[in-house]
């Protein structure tokens, strides 16, 4: 068990000890994506949907999640985040609008951001979910993925394909 970091002599779960690793900035990009419907896709992009702007509320969902990463997956480090930024754009495949999310997560610190990243894309796209479920409840939240980190000592990554 002494292999796996994340695993104390007794092969129980611990929290891994960072404390000598080197301060770096480090930086995460993360994917999901949301498929609405027609009505839902106007209602958005018109900002006519009853519960308010959904975009603007998912993104401030998206922030706050990336801040309290550390609360909710058990063996984060709470992190001091120097920057967090989320973004959306719209794709339409035949009859479906698929909402584009990016989130990025940046700090200097001993450890990634990547599942600060993660957890912003995911909870941007639950946002949007719960702020149009009254419409349809059919909405897909698709795939969530890392697109590239920066920094540490595990070196960079960049996804070539999904």
């Amino acid at each position: 068990m002494t292999d796996f970091t994340h695993f104390n002599q007794e092969g129980r779960a611990k929290m891994v000890d960072v404390s000598n690793k080197p301060e770096t900035v480090r930086t995460a990009i993360a994917h999901s994506s949301i498929i609405v419907n027609k009505e839902i896709y106007e209602k958005i992009t018109s900002n006519k949907m009853k519960k308010g702007d959904v975009l603007a509320v998912a993104q401030v969902a998206g922030v706050m999640a990336c801040k309290k990463t550390w609360e909710i997956i058990p063996m984060c480090h709470p992190i001091p985040l120097t920057g967090v930024d989320i973004s959306f754009s719209w794709e339409k495949d035949k009859e479906e609008y698929i909402l584009l999310i990016t989130a990025s997560a940046k700090t200097k610190g001993n450890t990634g951001v990547e599942m600060e990243a993660l957890t912003a894309a995911s909870v941007c796209a639950l946002t949007v979910y719960d702020m149009c479920k009254a419409i349809d409840k059919g909405m897909i939240i698709g795939r969530t993925y890392l697109v590239e980190k920066t920094g540490g000592k595990n070196g960079d990554f960049k996804r070539d394909t999904i």
